[in-house]
């Protein structure tokens, strides 16, 4: 018997390959989605793959426009029509072949709901193991998991109905229905309850006829807001609010919807508190303007819940224990410690709960999560905590091949932890899974199996691939991620001396244990720790409102595919007035939102065709070919461009062209020098914020908030989706803030800013509860020659010291 005939015998598996196994590559053939250059590259399987690039060349249009979606895209065609009906219908993407695609799974920075009722134990299985458990173990046992629910309220229904069974056979039968759940019936499960200050709605020493109302847009002559509270009849317009009867102020604050008649038009009178929730408190504030959401903070406040102490649950939920633990001590524990409490049950008869309870909480551990804890606010988590939240529930999953994709997983991360990341995403393809990073820090290039780096430049200077393969050659190609993926920033030789002191002092929100410390002003201070130490708790809960402080935080810009920079920035206004006075005409018409609009396509450019179950259509409007104007207003130009041509243009070439000349206009070129500041020269004006990627509208944020007026600037992980070469120019950035006499706080990990900084305050010594004190507070050079922190041994590795 030959050597190959025996091997085939006894199962060996022979040198020859089975066809099976050369699907081994994602290939991308063509791909175009927004500023790809018909690209075409093949992914190895079963491999770590980082993509890089600086912001905006075009990685996230590649990873997930592109690969991710399309597996969607095909995934959701498995099912049956009907099914899809019910589903999101992706288009799909602009590429030619995309070959060898797996299931993907995506673990993106999208901030989780910031619906009240949404906890980090919501979010994930633990809270609802732990009703299990609660409704099993309990005592005293109040009901089923939902009577432990702060989701759930209390039902009671009683009724009849009738029976028909045929000709002079009805009968009429009683039912009973209770549903017990563990809502607080005072807040509604939000723990918090919402008080409005009157002195913020109104000034009682004046009439509502001498504009007594200081609500945003409520002026003496707008009949809907004012005009029903001076004409109802209710009240009397001319006599100063503090002198308003009993009943005339339960009228004004409370009454119930009435319909009156003011100036001939039925218009519906309601007292001003109702009105007031309606008008403002049910909206998004994320999503209202600056001015209103500022009117909104100064006139709500939030105060915890008397009748369940914030816990949201009712007090028999709260009665129940286990061993003198209740599911509101459990889910106000720190994960780690409740992972203890939980792995000292012993009760054969819930076993199997246990062990997948134990198995969740374990991987918050592991993932650097431990110190959050279950009842923690969804929405207040970061960008990087919410990515890792959601990668608990594939870290134990038995799932091979498939492909996960990952959108700057060290965001948010200490380099003390960066390592604890890299470990994670080694062991997902160690399983046999393909792993897609798209990533920034060195730390997790050089871990990767294969590298692809995409550019040159951004925006319209992007979009192509300027390398493939390993790390090693990364570092001799001479593309600008090789150039600098061993750079290293040098401690400054001299630091600026501050100005003043910013005190605080007590400060206990959250983990902080009663921290004093003194933020010198007119420097710049990097606020640093591991994730969870008690940063954002000092800079942003424990500054004093009233410092002139401009904060810039993570929260996401809301837009809409209408929306693009010049509206965002407020960039726009100047421009359409400049066009209005160089025509004779009204600024509306220079809006594709408003009067101008194309009336095919009411201005978005594209017509939308829904398919149903199919993917939706998007074709461009033959009436404007995309311009989103009407032929009309194009006919209108000023220094030669019509109002198309300009929001077409990048940053760069807009603020020469509105620098001098015929279109010389100060305004917008204020707002375009900020934009090319913070590293956006090469966005177009009427770029669609949604197809900006994460660190493009953090630091159109940025730009937008230069032109305020406080002395202090808060900025937090500023350098998040910055490519390598990128930080040097934020730098430079924060630079020129400080020299121009501000005052700039940056809450930081990335130890090029920690080098760069006058001032260093470190928090820890660890997350949680064995965090939330001052370990260190001094120059970076004095940092390095400490080493006496976390922060320390890392600053003084990365400068060489």
């Amino acid at each position: 018997m030959s050597t190959a005939d025996r091997a085939t015998t006894t199962g060996v598996r022979t040198a020859v390959p089975h066809i099976a196994d050369s699907h081994d590559l994602i290939r991308v053939h063509g791909a175009r989605e927004n500023n790809l250059k018909d690209v075409s590259i093949e992914i190895p399987k079963r491999r770590l793959t980082v993509f890089t690039g600086v912001s905006g060349s075009g990685k996230s249009s590649l990873v997930f426009d592109t690969i991710a979606a399309e597996s969607q895209r095909l995934i959701n065609e498995t099912y049956s029509a009907f099914v899809q009906g019910f589903m999101p219908t992706p288009a799909r993407p602009e590429v030619d072949v995309l070959d060898g695609l797996t299931t993907v799974i995506t673990v993106d920075q999208q901030r989780m709901g910031a619906d009240p009722r949404s906890t980090v134990g919501t979010a994930t299985d633990a809270n609802a193991m732990l009703r299990i458990l609660f409704s099993r173990l309990g005592e005293p046992h109040i009901g089923p998991p939902g009577a432990y629910s702060f989701n759930v309220a209390s039902v009671q229904a009683s009724g009849g109905f009738r029976v028909d069974r045929g000709a002079d056979r009805t009968r009429t039968e009683k039912v009973t229905f209770s549903r017990t759940g563990g809502m607080c019936t005072r807040c509604e499960g939000r723990g918090t309850v919402s008080d409005i200050d009157l002195t913020q709605l109104y000034d009682d020493s004046k009439s509502i006829a001498e504009g007594a109302f200081t609500i945003p847009g409520w002026k003496s002559d707008n009949v809907w807001t004012v005009g029903v509270y001076a004409q109802s009849g209710f009240l009397d317009p001319h006599k100063p609010i503090r002198g308003f009867t009993k009943k005339e102020m339960q009228d004004f604050l409370y009454r119930e919807p009435t319909k009156v008649k003011v100036n001939g038009v039925n218009l519906t009178y309601e007292g001003l508190i109702p009105k007031i929730q309606k008008s403002f408190l049910s909206k998004d504030k994320e999503a209202m303007q600056p001015h209103i959401r500022a009117f909104v903070e100064r006139a709500v406040t939030f105060t915890t819940c008397p009748d369940c102490d914030g816990t949201r649950l009712t007090e028999a939920a709260r009665s129940s224990r286990i061993g003198g633990i209740s599911i509101a001590d459990a889910c106000a524990m720190e994960i780690r410690d409740l992972a203890g409490w939980v792995r000292d049950l012993d009760e054969p008869s819930v076993a199997p709960l246990l062990t997948a309870l134990r198995q969740t909480l374990d991987s918050f551990v592991e993932i650097g999560l431990g110190y959050l804890a279950l009842n923690r606010s969804s929405g207040s988590l970061s960008g990087g905590e919410a990515q890792r939240v959601k990668m608990i529930r594939h870290l134990g999953s038995s799932l091979t091949d498939v492909t996960y994709v990952f959108d700057e997983p060290t965001v948010g991360l200490h380099p003390h932890d960066i390592q604890r990341m890299n470990d994670l995403l080694l062991r997902l393809r160690d399983k046999g899974n393909t792993v897609l990073v798209v990533e920034h820090k060195p730390e997790t290039i050089v871990i990767a199996d294969h590298v692809v780096d995409l550019g040159p430049g951004a925006g319209a200077a992007g979009g192509t691939v300027c390398f493939e393969g390993t790390v090693e050659d990364l570092r001799a190609a001479g593309t600008i991620t090789g150039r600098h993926l061993d750079d290293r920033a040098a401690l400054k030789e001299t630091v600026r001396k501050p100005t003043g002191t910013l005190a605080i002092r007590g400060a206990t929100a959250n983990n902080l244990r009663d921290v004093d410390v003194d933020i010198p002003l007119g420097v710049l201070t990097v606020v640093t720790g591991v994730a969870g130490s008690g940063k954002s708790s000092l800079v942003h809960g424990s500054i004093p409102a009233d410092e002139g402080v401009v904060s810039v935080d993570q929260t996401p810009i809301r837009g809409s595919r209408r929306s693009n920079p010049a509206t965002y920035t407020g960039l726009l206004d100047p421009i359409r007035k400049a066009f209005a006075k160089a025509n004779g005409v009204k600024p509306a018409l220079f809006s594709a939102n408003s009067e101008g609009a194309c009336p095919t396509c009411n201005g978005a450019g594209v017509i939308y065709t829904d398919l149903a179950m199919m993917a939706g259509v998007a074709t461009t409007c033959e009436e404007c070919e995309g311009k989103r104007f009407q032929a009309s207003v194009l006919e209108y130009r000023l220094g030669g461009r019509d109002i198309s041509e300009v929001l077409a243009m990048p940053v760069t070439e807009a603020a020469e062209f509105f620098a001098d000349g015929e279109a010389r206009t100060p305004a917008a070129h204020r707002i375009l020098g900020r934009l090319a500041d913070v590293g956006l020269g090469y966005l177009t004006l009427g770029q669609p914020l949604t197809t900006l990627s994460g660190g493009e509208r953090q630091r159109l944020k940025l730009a937008t908030h230069m032109g305020d007026k406080g002395g202090v600037y808060v900025l937090d992980e500023p350098t998040t989706g910055l490519h390598l070469a990128d930080v040097e120019q934020l730098l430079g950035l924060l630079d020129r803030l400080v020299d121009s006499g501000k005052t700039v706080i940056v809450i930081e990990h990335h130890q090029a800013v920690m080098a760069h900084a006058d001032w260093i305050i470190d928090l820890g010594p660890g997350a949680g509860h064995d965090g939330g004190r001052i370990v260190f507070e001094g120059t970076p050079a004095d940092l390095v020659a400490d080493r006496s922190t976390l922060t320390g041994e890392h600053l003084a590795a990365y400068v060489g010291a």
